[in-house]
């Protein structure tokens, strides 16, 4: 709960805060990382920085919390707080590195806004700031012991077991633990990071969902090589597993996190829908995997969009698994259909007269346009906002302003 006298001075302060805190971050970060360049080993990842979606999403959390405190101080944004805890845990943070990021921050702060940073203003942000990394420790310590493991502890080695080309820039990875020890509870949907060492020793993650049935001591990745636009850099770690990693290669997984998954009894009457558009399709084809190694009589409908077949990784595997539920059905949208015209929509997804369940759980998942619009068609069709559940693929940049 933030104090009255503290709410009074961010409520005064949040436009002018919120307005620097581009700057800011882009301050903090490079301060942290000029003082603290052990930070981007294993923990940062360098793509995120150079295309500025980390320092975007650090912002727009900021300024998400403090807004959610003043609108009602005794209430905290749960949903933020437990995407975000989650994202942390699956590379390691703990809770000293609280204490290194609040001194970094607030010298960034007292650096753009100079004066304007009285004690009094400096100390309401600093109450927001511990409220907000005292219930992050407190969430990241749950899914510590949840996932059985020490704080910070999540990495161990796996095995690739097979290799496949999914499409011409998609490849998946069958994996399986190297130590021998079974593969750690995980739910469909979920995601687990990959640690790799970089031609300049310095170790970079990735999270990848789990794109198969979680249940077993194997597990799959299927991940699409990133090739930067708009200035940003190609993705390394994505570059790196598929031009250098092949069957017997070891490779580091963290163990699996994510508040996206898939719950309720095999048998629950509750209708599932997948949406989704591109590589968005992993975790859709984890959970329909799930649901098909349940034998659910779910009423499952799976819905896809992308550029072409060709394009369209996992999409005979979904095809099939789909078959073998007795209430699932798909329909998929490609720009370009080919010879799969009159079975595929062609253009974009248009979700017009497709029956949608009111009562359905939604999951949602592909680049951020095609979820805005996804999302927009699924609250006008009737589907309350509560009941859509969606993935973002690295910093989460929808968050903060979605009502969801």
């Amino acid at each position: 709960m933030l104090s009255a006298e503290s709410a009074a001075v961010v409520r005064a302060t949040l436009p002018a805060v919120a307005g620097a805190l581009d700057e800011i971050t882009t301050r903090f970060y490079g301060t942290m990382f000029r003082d603290r360049p052990e930070l981007l080993d294993g923990i940062f990842n360098r793509g995120n920085q150079a295309s500025g979606a980390q320092r975007q999403a650090l912002a727009g959390s900021i300024a998400g919390f403090a807004t959610a405190l003043l609108d009602d101080p005794d209430t905290r944004p749960d949903t933020l707080l437990d995407r975000i805890a989650h994202k942390h845990a699956a590379v390691g943070v703990t809770d000293d590195q609280y204490t290194i990021v609040h001194k970094y921050l607030f010298g960034a702060i007292a650096e753009v806004l100079g004066d304007a940073v009285t004690a009094e203003v400096a100390a309401a942000w600093d109450e927001v700031y511990w409220l907000m990394a005292g219930a992050l420790i407190g969430r990241e310590a749950r899914l510590y012991q949840d996932a059985e493991v020490a704080p910070g502890k999540v990495w161990r080695p796996w095995t690739v077991v097979e290799r496949r080309t999914e499409t011409p820039d998609v490849v998946s990875f069958l994996l399986r633990p190297a130590d021998g020890l079974p593969a750690p509870r995980a739910r469909a949907g979920q995601y687990v990071s990959v640690r790799v060492l970089m031609g300049d020793g310095v170790r970079q993650p990735r999270q990848y969902s789990l794109s198969s049935d979680p249940g077993g001591d194997l597990r799959r990745i299927t991940v699409k090589r990133v090739i930067g636009t708009g200035g940003a850099p190609d993705g390394e770690v994505s570059a790196l597993l598929h031009d250098q990693v092949r069957e017997g290669d070891e490779l580091t997984l963290s163990a699996p996190f994510g508040d996206v998954f898939l719950d309720g009894p095999a048998d629950a009457a509750t209708p599932v829908v997948l949406v989704s558009a591109g590589i968005g399709g992993t975790p859709m084809a984890s959970i329909l995997a799930h649901l098909a190694a349940l034998g659910s009589t779910r009423p499952v409908l799976v819905l896809h969009a992308d550029r072409c077949p060709a394009d369209h990784a996992l999409r005979a595997e979904t095809r099939d698994l789909v078959d073998q539920l007795p209430h699932g059905r798909a329909e998929f949208w490609y720009e370009r259909p080919g010879s799969e015209e009159g079975t595929a929509h062609e253009g974009l997804m248009d979700l017009a007269g497709v029956e949608l369940p009111s009562d359905a759980t939604v999951f949602l998942c592909g680049p951020l346009p095609f979820m805005r619009d996804a999302r927009a068609q699924l609250l006008g069709a009737g589907i309350p906002a509560r009941r859509i559940r969606y993935e973002v693929f690295g910093p989460d940049l929808w968050l903060p302003g979605a009502t969801v």
